[in-house]
């Protein structure tokens, strides 16, 4: 008996390293600092190219940017950010690997103020994920009015490479937002 294949968002059926993210984390709620902090950092370096260029390259992050650890992360001195540079394992764009030291810094910084970065980041949807209704691919938006303003809050804060499509694909990606299409298996 053929097993019946899962229909998906159309966006992830490329690969089965896509299918794999969109199966087990895109759209799930994360509250955890440690993964939004990941998610921060992989979006940034995400502007302008493809998601999936991220993911499989996502190992190779992991290991040189000390396993997300922004503690770590925003004390980096000129030589590792050198090094990184150097590595053909992630995506060698100068300024992105020197925000993610600065981004390291204000995330820091908003712990301090909110006593966490998850009740920062969710106080913007009430804790709670936006479910939209979205009958096909074509209905998903890259930007909406609250990824503008989050936007803008994140770049107030010293954030950079936080672009309201980069916030909207973080959304998206940490469940803040679920848009999921209407006949993907994860909407039902």
């Amino acid at each position: 008996m053929m097993q019946k294949e899962l229909i998906r968002c159309g966006w992830c059926n490329s690969s089965e390293l896509y299918k794999k993210y969109h199966d087990e984390e895109w759209g799930v709620p994360v509250y955890e600092d440690q993964k939004l902090f990941e998610f921060l950092l992989l979006e940034t370096f995400q502007a302008g190219l493809s998601w999936i260029t991220i993911l499989n390259k996502r190992e190779n992050f992991r290991k040189v940017f000390d396993n997300f650890d922004y503690k770590k992360i925003a004390t980096y001195s000129e030589d590792k950010i050198q090094d990184l540079l150097q590595d053909s394992g992630i995506i060698r764009n100068k300024l992105k690997v020197y925000s993610a030291v600065s981004n390291a810094i204000a995330f820091m910084k908003i712990q301090d103020e909110f006593g966490s970065f998850s009740k920062y980041i969710w106080g913007f949807v009430d804790g709670k994920p936006i479910i939209n209704n979205r009958k096909n691919l074509s209905e998903v938006q890259a930007t909406t009015p609250l990824s503008d303003i989050i936007s803008k809050d994140l770049k107030k804060r010293g954030f950079k490479f936080v672009g309201s499509t980069v916030v909207y694909a973080h959304m998206q990606a940490t469940g803040m937002v679920d848009d999921h299409v209407a006949d993907c298996w994860k909407r039902n």
